[in-house]
């Protein structure tokens, strides 16, 4: 697409924002950044932008930053649809991009995007390993890492641009389509922002939206609600399943990892030699398989990767055992669904949980069984922490509510035992007390080193 002369309002100056902002300043269209920070509390950011001639606008959204001769406006994945410069710009019929969109339209690489509930950055990562262990040269990108507007543009046609991508991000593409897309499950989340359980599926569907004949869906064939994809998406399906053997897809058979491609069964490895532990983390190594065969990759290549690939940071990340008690960091954990898989990983220890973060309205009670089972002990968190020790309490189990994650750490120690685990795994998301989940994995263990 060609931005040249165009006017553009980007609106946060945040990681995605700032990327897009000089993509498209690059590309000769005249940006305007706007914040409802301070200048001064994005001094780093904004002094790169103004550097380049970008002008940038903090302290809230003055009159007539949204105006008719705008071409379209780029809003961080985060802003609300409800936010007044969104919702005026919509008014006077301006398109609202998210910078996915902005990348989409100049990327020269064929493009593998991939989006769920739970596992997209374990995923995304598989992906990227087992393509470049096949010598695909595949940059990883988007909601992991760099976002696509800065990595877009050195990503040549014969490489592969792995995406991860979240539902906030999804909602502001228009012509988004990617070669391979992958959809790995979808549970209630985010739906303070969405505000149903619908029109987050909607989201999660975008991926598929603009896909023709030529590309390939890769769906969880066990969830019915990733199934119905199916429904309206022209492109061709290559699912993925634990719990049935598929006709064309990659699926688990007598302990091993099958894969079915173009009439031809091929056998990738034995389950029992996957590095990755978890029921969710085997299936989300039998999606990231069916990219990569999907993509070219050898089956050595995969299954090179399936044995040594051990996990990513933040997610049931070891990160000290300490007079026998094991810990592990999984801030990456931000929803209920994703706390229960992670507990259930330590099918074999008690588990003494540090729960809770950002209060989104959920109750949590779905996590009373678990907590029952496997749960000896909660320290609790953030917005959330009293809902949390309400769910210890129905599952008849003790618990504490904490200040800080320190507190929290020093806590689960005192109550931890030789063989159990204490678990960062939160079931919310971070902001009501750290800038990210990569920031309260870091404290959470800086803090179990201090021990």
């Amino acid at each position: 697409m060609n931005f040249q002369g165009k006017n553009v309002l980007v609106l946060g100056v945040a990681r995605s924002g700032v990327a897009a902002a000089r993509l498209l300043h690059a590309r000769g269209a005249h940006v305007t950044v706007n914040d409802q920070k301070l200048l001064a509390d994005m001094i780093k950011d904004a002094a790169e932008l103004q550097a380049l001639g970008i002008e940038v606008i903090g302290g809230g959204h003055p009159d007539g930053i949204v105006h008719p001769g705008l071409d379209f406006v780029v809003k961080n994945p985060g802003i609300p649809y409800s936010a007044p410069p969104v919702k005026q710009a919509l008014e006077l019929g301006i398109p609202v991009l998210t910078e996915v969109e902005i990348a989409y339209r100049l990327a020269q690489a064929p493009i593998i995007g991939i989006t769920g509930s739970n596992g997209k950055t374990t995923t995304t990562t598989l992906v990227g390993e087992m393509l470049d262990a096949a010598g695909l040269q595949p940059v990883v990108a988007g909601n992991i890492g760099r976002a696509l507007s800065d990595v877009v543009e050195d990503v040549t046609a014969e490489q592969w641009l792995v995406a991860e991508l979240s539902s906030f991000q999804l909602m502001g593409t228009q012509e988004f389509r990617p070669k391979i897309g992958a959809l790995l499950n979808i549970y209630p989340a985010h739906l303070d922002y969405h505000g149903t359980l619908e029109e987050y599926r909607d989201a999660k569907y975008r991926l598929f939206a603009n896909q023709t004949a030529d590309d390939i869906a890769v769906l969880n064939w066990d969830q019915q609600l990733v199934r119905d994809v199916q429904s309206f998406a022209e492109s061709k399906l290559f699912p993925f399943s634990l719990k049935e053997v598929l006709d064309e897809g990659v699926f688990v058979k007598d302990g091993y990892i099958h894969a079915r491609m173009h009439g031809k069964e091929l056998s990738l490895l034995p389950v029992s030699e996957v590095a990755l532990k978890g029921e969710h983390n085997l299936e989300n190594l039998l999606a990231a398989a069916a990219m990569a065969l999907a993509a070219g990759a050898d089956v050595g290549a995969i299954a090179q990767v399936a044995r040594t690939f051990s996990g990513v940071e933040h997610r049931l990340e070891h990160v000290a055992t300490h007079h026998g008690v094991a810990y592990y960091n999984d801030s990456k954990s931000t929803n209920s669904t994703a706390a229960t898989m992670a507990i259930n990983t330590f099918a074999d220890h008690s588990v003494v949980l540090i729960a809770g973060g950002l209060d989104r309205g959920v109750d949590f009670l779905e996590l009373v069984p678990v907590f029952a089972k496997k749960v000896k002990y909660v320290a609790a968190i953030g917005q959330a922490a009293d809902k949390m020790l309400h769910v210890a309490e129905q599952a008849g189990i003790g618990g504490v509510k904490v200040a800080t994650l320190e507190d929290a750490v020093s806590a689960a120690h005192r109550q931890a035992q030789a063989g159990d685990v204490v678990l960062l795994s939160p079931a919310c998301a971070s902001w009501d007390m750290f800038g990210s989940f990569e920031e309260r994995g870091s404290m959470f263990k800086k803090a179990v080193h201090t021990l």
